[in-house]
């Protein structure tokens, strides 16, 4: 039996790294399937598994028979199956986050989804706004309102070029030693980056659509590669949508920092900052000490997951 890590997921098959440094080609055994995992992929990119060698027409491939338990992971709702979800990598120390508000425009929804899943399963999340050499005047006016919220709500936030190469040393800097996710809508700089960081990876990026103003999909599978100073990096498909997973909806509020600052100085303990009277959330929103946007994306949220869990 050799141990290794799972380092590309295809949907059927799963390319695995031993402990000896070789890639090897795997299957799972059918008895994953039925487990009671709920998500699309039973095994994802990052997974520590057992697998067993099986020799066929002298070339090797893998049985994976067993996944370790994980550390962490990264999960959204399935784009077709609404009731099923999908583990986009496991195993994580921090996931790169980056936006872009023009070409394409990120929304602030989306980023706070993300945020809110990736608090809740204890990974941290550095936000990384991507590709400022393209904004115009007005569009550098609004990035900094917009870094300003996340800053002040109390994420690490950086703003960077992928062709400056002081930008793209620092990103690596604080990459390493550690197990890296880079995320993000299709067209933000995810490929760009790295290719930036590590000019032997040649990921395929494309241009983003003009009819559309979005970003086409050239990542179609999550995948990690080694980089040097003992880096090790996930990138993965642009997500459109992000649908959070196995939340109690009076859970959410924990997972925006900005409200943790003002815990208990609600007039009701258990105060879910929506319709209740003498909520000092609401208060410190009057008072712009809060993002309204922040505010209003935890507010749907909250509404959402009710109605889901209902």
């Amino acid at each position: 039996m050799r141990k290794g890590v799972v380092y590309r997921s295809t949907g059927s098959w799963y390319v695995v790294k031993d402990s000896n440094g070789e890639f090897f080609s795997c299957r799972i055994k059918g008895k994953f399937r039925s487990k009671g995992i709920k998500s699309t992929n039973p095994i994802a990119v990052g997974d520590r598994v057992d697998f067993k060698l099986i020799e066929k027409n002298d070339k090797a491939s893998g049985l994976i028979n067993e996944i370790h338990e994980r550390n962490n992971y990264i999960i959204r709702k399935s784009v077709n199956l609404s009731k099923q979800t999908h583990i986009i990598a496991a195993n994580i120390d921090q996931v790169f986050l980056l936006i872009t508000l023009i070409n394409p425009k990120t929304l602030l929804s989306f980023v706070d989804r993300f945020l809110v899943s990736a608090m809740a399963y204890h990974i941290k999340v550095i936000i990384i706004f991507s590709k400022i050499d393209i904004y115009f005047k007005d569009d550098i006016i609004n990035l900094k309102k917009v870094f300003n919220i996340y800053k002040t709500a109390g994420y690490e936030c950086y703003k960077i070029s992928s062709f400056n190469s002081q930008d793209v040393i620092y990103i690596k800097n604080l990459m390493k030693n550690k197990v890296n996710m880079v995320a993000g809508n299709s067209g933000v700089g995810k490929s760009t980056l790295l290719n930036a960081i590590d000019s032997n990876l040649k990921i395929k990026t494309s241009p983003i659509s003009p009819h559309y103003n979005k970003g086409q999909h050239t990542t179609t599978f999550a995948q990690m590669y080694d980089i040097d100073n003992n880096i090790k990096v996930i990138d993965t498909p642009g997500i459109k949508g992000f649908g959070i997973v196995d939340l109690e909806t009076h859970e959410i509020r924990k997972y925006f920092l900005e409200f943790e600052r003002f815990s208990g100085k609600c007039k009701f303990y258990d105060c879910l900052h929506n319709e209740e009277p003498g909520c000092r959330i609401k208060d410190e929103v009057e008072n712009k000490k809060i993002s309204l946007s922040r505010y209003n994306n935890y507010i749907s949220l909250i509404v959402e997951n009710s109605k889901i869990r209902n």
